[in-house]
């Protein structure tokens, strides 16, 4: 019987899954892409490059979710409505098309380019970034080519991170039930992403290099920096911080990524959400076991794992966004949003004692904490608190997470919120 209920309980959760997923999407249009003219005062411009081993559609979508043979390039700039006529952390889809841009994310230039072309227009740009800063993102599994560009240009311009930003595009069919598929996708995709890693890490007009993945992205992401590493005896130096948000990843081949990469590596933050619907059908897809995005950071063995190899885990459970999956914390909420685009302006990570990332965080979400409570508004700033002596110093006896009091700043390791891992 006990088998029974666990199936039925396996069948409610995917069909909840299924159709939240299909809400948010359905009634999409296709050529959301295709570029319009934008003269709307107050619209803001996101222009970055595409790297995508996606295969070229004829059709109105430019690329598709099946597979190429080898690496396409584009460049594409984004116009977003005015801050007056949207919430930060949204992004606005045309409910035909064209797009308006007074109301909704448009393209408003779309050129394919060369491989040359796209190094040219790569160091052109990045000569002209404070501190030589690029951010590459690498979106996660169910995303459609223009899903992928909407929500990179959202997060860069909620953030006003100044990078200059790469998108890399692995391909997802954009559909729920073609999990299986972009699976796969991840171990085709590798390579790409770690000869373009390479190529960016070399590269001498680079300062520094940041990565963002979300979900299955990080897959995609740790399988290439574990092959960059096995090749070169390190993660590249340039590359500093890589952010891993609800990652799909089996927490024990999570733990063997870490193994292979070395003492010589990037600092790494990881968002988790313990409400994470999509991961928890994950983890029952992949044989029950749990998700490295879902756990709860203060729970061994993860707690250890995560101070041994040195990872902020950043626990964004009591969050609450708009999103039913609680799959995109990272990118829906403003103040989440804006927090990592401080830390790229800064050129520094989120662990970084010299300056108060969790004093920074709690100003950015005291606003947000008047509508979400207290303890919930502050839930990101807690564990860097208990991580960064400058912010402990001053909000060690104040800072809440998830209803527990955060011990004072002098006792060490006793109520670790957030751990320096990797992901």
């Amino acid at each position: 019987m006990a088998v029974v209920v666990s199936r039925r309980r396996w069948r409610v959760l995917a069909c909840a899954v299924l159709l939240g997923t299909l809400a948010g999407c359905g009634g999409r249009p296709s050529g959301v892409l295709i570029p319009v003219p934008d003269d709307v005062p107050g619209t803001s411009r996101v222009n970055m490059v595409v790297a995508t081993v996606r295969a070229r559609d004829d059709g109105p979508d430019i690329f598709s979710g099946e597979r190429a043979r080898k690496p396409s390039y584009a460049e594409i700039t984004v116009s977003i409505p005015p801050d007056s006529a949207r919430k930060p952390g949204d992004v606005q889809w045309p409910k035909s098309v064209p797009g308006n841009p007074a109301t909704d994310f448009v393209t408003t230039k779309l050129d394919e380019l060369t491989q040359d072309q796209a190094i040219a227009w790569f160091r052109e740009r990045i000569r002209r970034t404070p501190n030589r800063q690029a951010l590459v993102f690498v979106h996660g599994y169910n995303q459609r080519f223009d899903d992928a560009v909407f929500r990179f240009a959202q997060i860069i311009h909620d953030s006003n991170a100044p990078v200059t930003p790469v998108l890399f595009t692995w391909p997802s069919r954009g559909s729920l039930l073609a999990y299986g598929y972009d699976r796969e996708s991840t171990s085709v995709s590798r390579d790409s992403l770690e000869r373009l890693l390479t190529f960016m890490a070399k590269d001498p007009n680079v300062g520094e290099i940041s990565i963002l993945a979300h979900s299955m992205g990080n897959v995609v992401t740790l399988e290439a920096l574990r092959q960059m590493a096995i090749r070169n005896g390190r993660i590249l130096p340039k590359i500093k911080y890589v952010m891993l948000a609800a990652p799909d990843v089996d927490v024990d081949v999570f733990a063997t990524f870490f193994n292979e990469f070395g003492p010589d590596r990037p600092a790494f933050t990881m968002f988790v959400s313990q409400d994470d619907k999509a991961l928890a059908v994950s983890k029952r897809v992949w044989g029950d076991v749990p998700r490295v995005g879902a756990v709860n950071p203060e729970l061994e063995p993860y707690r250890s794992e995560f101070e041994r190899n040195n990872i902020n885990v950043i626990d964004l459970t009591k969050l609450k966004t708009n999103d039913a999956l609680a799959h995109g914390k990272f990118a829906e909420n403003p103040q989440v949003v804006q927090a990592i685009g401080a830390r790229l302006a800064e050129g520094q990570t989120m662990t970084d004692s010299r300056v108060g990332m969790g004093e920074h965080i709690i100003k950015l979400t005291s606003d947000a904490a008047s509508t979400v409570g207290t303890a919930a508004g502050l839930v990101i700033a807690a564990p860097v608190a208990v991580v960064d002596e400058n912010t402990r110093a001053q909000y060690g006896h104040h800072v809440k997470h998830l209803g527990h009091s955060v011990t004072d700043t002098t006792t060490s390791g006793t109520n670790v919120v957030t751990a320096p891992v990797g992901r």
